[in-house]
């Protein structure tokens, strides 16, 4: 039968196809029932079965023929219904029922034209309409023949297109299995390094383990009694957490955890008072604890790349030491107020955020050298005043912001060589100056700056000699003042001569 495969032709399918209930009724004529496969045929579906597992072994796992029994769900209800209506009809019948059709709209054109030469001749009518429903019974039967060709046309067109797709599923299922025995066969090996350096260190002291890059999942608790240690990399694994213990490193200088799928710090973290660099960047960090102020010796903290929305309060009256602090690419919207006594910081990026402006003791970080503010968008409007006051500033990026003023004191900032100002709606310094560049901006700025100094003064100084004609007029009238004062209490004083009128008798 036409629906039946052929296993050399399409040999993942005929295996898939074979291992699916069969739906088609059983037929009591013992005509019908088709012969079973012989042993002896090496086509037959045992022995195909075998062959094909054989060279596709993993066509025997659930999983890989649940998906593709799913894939061919298509080519089995075709093929149930091609079992319903039947073989494929020969080229020779399809011919012929194309021909007849053909005879049969050419007979029917010409009766019309014999209706029409007699319009008013009922008979005929009669016996064309007659005539008419009997040739589109066989019109039916012969259209149902192209039908049915057509239909097995298409269902050959999807057992090719069937399987390539299984194919595809299995080289698929293929990679995924071999990457699954190379993971692990990795986590083998690693456990077995992991237990070689816990080894090592047991006998020996170690101050430097390098665990990059090797897929761990799970850091042992015993790695926090390594004594000496130093140097901690476990860049570019599958570190979920990192265990409390690791505050039993107490001489830990250098810590990178960056890479890896963290959502928290432990809080024994803040135990860690030796530690310089600590990098936890590209994890999935939500917070940094507030114990990570308690590491008081960092120099440099890397939390890039996380989803931050702020800093511990204190982070900045603790890590004091801190010289590099990159926090961009998370969603921070402000810095907190202790940032100011970060006095030692010289480079901070904090660009890719939503950072809504920055605090008024941000000027206070008198050594800061680098500073990037870049793309916080419409978020960032303004700089604080005391922006003027980082007289070290040599590098600044205030890109994709929407500030439009830079601070009065702008100008004061001699030692700055680069600045990027692109991508804000700037009204001060106007677009021709920011054009010419950094120089010209400071000039500018600075240029502005005296003018309102200057104006200040005048209006002071104006104001100091209202003040003095006030008091110059005051003292003069006080002045007029008591003398009239005087002279009328003198006048009192005195025995002025007597008014002879009053003298009279009532």
């Amino acid at each position: 039968m036409a629906t039946e495969l052929n296993p050399k032709n399409f040999p993942v399918l005929s295996y898939v196809l074979d291992r699916l209930p069969s739906f088609t009724a059983k037929s009591s004529s013992s005509s019908d029932v088709e012969p079973p496969p012989s042993k002896s045929d090496p086509s037959s579906s045992s022995n195909h079965s075998i062959e094909i597992v054989t060279q596709m072994p993993h066509l025997a796992h659930p999983d890989v023929l649940a998906s593709m029994t799913n894939a061919t769900a298509d080519v089995s209800q075709t093929r149930s219904v091609l079992r319903t209506l039947g073989p494929r009809p020969d080229h020779e019948t399809v011919d012929r029922a194309r021909a007849r059709l053909r005879e049969i709209d050419a007979s029917l054109s010409e009766s019309f034209e014999e209706i029409a030469l007699s319009p008013n001749d009922i008979d005929v009518a009669e016996k064309e309409q007659k005539r008419r429903e009997a040739v589109e019974q066989e019109k039916i039967w012969y259209k149902s023949i192209l039908k049915l060709n057509e239909l097995h046309e298409s269902y050959e067109k999807l057992l090719k297109e069937a399987e390539e797709r299984l194919v595809r599923i299995y080289e698929s299922a293929e990679k995924n299995a071999a990457a699954v025995a190379e993971e692990e066969a990795a986590e083998v090996e690693v456990n077995e390094e992991v237990v070689s350096i816990l080894q090592q260190a047991a006998e020996n002291p170690l101050d430097r383990v390098d665990l990059s890059g090797r897929k761990l999942k799970l850091l042992p608790e015993a790695f926090g009694k390594i004594q000496g240690l130093l140097v901690l990399n476990l860049y570019n694994n599958q570190l979920q957490a990192i265990p409390d213990s690791i505050a039993g490193l107490h001489n830990l200088l250098e810590l990178d955890v960056s890479t890896n799928f963290l959502e928290t710090l432990p809080d024994s973290i803040g135990l860690l008072s030796k530690l310089k660099i600590l990098n936890v960047s590209c994890n999935k960090l939500t917070t940094l604890p507030d114990s990570i102020c308690h590491c008081g010796s960092l120099v440099v903290l890397d939390a890039s790349y996380n989803n931050l929305t702020y800093l511990p309060t204190n982070i900045g009256f603790e890590l004091v030491k801190l010289e590099k602090l990159l926090i961009h690419l998370n969603k921070i919207r402000s810095l907190p107020t202790s940032i100011g006594e970060m006095r030692s910081l010289r480079y901070l990026d904090a660009h890719f955020n939503e950072l809504n402006g920055l605090p008024n003791s941000f000027g206070l970080l008198t050594n800061l050298e680098y500073l990037n503010l870049s793309s916080n968008f419409s978020d960032l409007q303004d700089l604080p005043a005391s922006f003027g006051d980082l007289i070290s500033l040599q590098e600044l990026d205030l890109s994709n912001n929407q500030i439009h003023s830079l601070p009065d004191a702008f100008g004061t900032l001699v030692n700055l060589t680069k600045l990027n100002l692109d991508q804000n709606p700037l009204v001060v310094p106007p677009d021709e100056v920011v054009k010419q560049g950094v120089d010209a901006v400071k000039m500018y700025m600075g240029k502005r700056w005296v003018s309102m100094l200057e104006e200040e003064e005048k209006m002071a100084n104006m104001k100091d000699e209202m003040d003095q004609t006030y008091t110059d007029w005051l003292t003069r009238t006080t002045s007029k003042l008591k003398t009239y004062v005087t002279e009328v209490s003198e006048y009192l004083g005195s025995n002025p001569p007597r008014d002879p009128y009053l003298d009279q008798q009532l």
